[in-house]
């Protein structure tokens, strides 16, 4: 018997809150992956680690939030726990395969693509795996070159967005780059749903396991958790969500602007013997003097 599958069963709300969750996620993870690369210190490996579990959580969160809605109308659908709660371990640990490798071995070309297909697989292999979870009185099939299409969107999605956390600046940028994983994650996961096929075994029959009512629980403490994380890493490093100012990123020349936009330079108080006006009297005999310097400089260098 075929079964008349649904996966919007209340509406929009599910996919947007879905969305949101996914977005959440790749914010908070892209902004702590960010961190540990452009300020090398000895929390390095604990930001790629918090960034790898923000990115594993909140795309698990968005799955099982998008599964809410998922619904098979002659039969009632059930859950496995542990099958349930593997899929967060597999996204968490492969998603943080990923990271520590752009994140120890630098933000090459090899390192993205490889870094991003480790990712991209562990998302869909949280999705697949959290699919066998489901316990219905029948048997999902999948129509294998939809499959694989959500595998590709899943690894360009990762690598996208590994790119993004070595490339953006600013918060903008960054919230940019968070809302195209979130529509990458979601197209994906509704690419794979797209590829399901429930065939029934005779009458409806009750499933076993938790039912989706039983997971919403966990699904509501999880973004309360990355909420109250997102507030807790805001207050202590700002940097995480407005990046590195342009006042402090270095010049052209390697050097570093000494103020911040539309604000000038202070003015230093001049040396004992200086005339008072000497920072503005005579730029032109600075200007003259540094030339020859490096003119000096130049000489030596032959």
């Amino acid at each position: 018997m075929q079964g008349t599958v649904d996966g919007f069963s209340y509406g929009l709300v599910t996919p947007v809150a879905a969305f949101l969750m996914a977005c959440l996620g790749g914010a908070l993870g892209l902004r702590c992956t960010t961190r540990s690369l452009r300020h090398d210190d000895t929390f390095k490996a604990g930001w790629l680690a918090l960034g790898a579990t923000s990115i594993g959580t909140g795309i698990w969160t968005m799955h099982f939030i998008a599964m809410m809605g998922f619904s098979v109308q002659q039969a009632p659908v059930a859950y496995d726990r542990p099958l349930t709660f593997a899929s967060l371990g597999v996204a968490i640990l492969m998603v943080g395969i990923g990271i520590f490798i752009v994140g120890y071995r630098g933000a090459t070309a090899l390192t993205l693509v490889t870094g991003g297909t480790i990712t991209g697989l562990g998302v869909a292999t949280m999705h697949y795996l959290g699919m066998a979870g489901i316990r219905l009185h029948g048997q999902i099939t999948y129509d294998t070159g939809t499959v694989a299409l959500s595998v590709v969107i899943a690894v360009v999605a990762a690598t996208v967005a590994l790119w993004a956390a070595v490339s953006v600046h600013g918060f903008l940028a960054s919230l940019g780059a968070s809302i195209v994983m979130g529509v990458a994650v979601s197209g994906m996961h509704y690419t794979a749903m797209a590829a399901v096929d429930v065939r029934l075994h005779g009458t409806a029959a009750a499933g076993t396991g938790d039912s989706a009512t039983s997971l919403l629980l966990p699904m509501l403490i999880g973004p309360a958790v990355f909420l109250l994380l997102a507030a807790v890493v805001v207050m202590f490093d700002p940097l995480l969500v407005m990046g590195e100012p342009d006042w402090q990123r270095p010049t052209a020349h390697g050097g570093y602007r000494h103020g911040a936009p539309g604000v000038p330079a202070p003015r230093r108080s001049p040396a004992y013997g200086e005339p008072a006006n000497w920072s503005s009297a005579r730029p032109a005999a600075r200007t003259a003097r540094r030339g020859a310097a490096r003119g000096t400089y130049r000489s030596q260098d032959w």
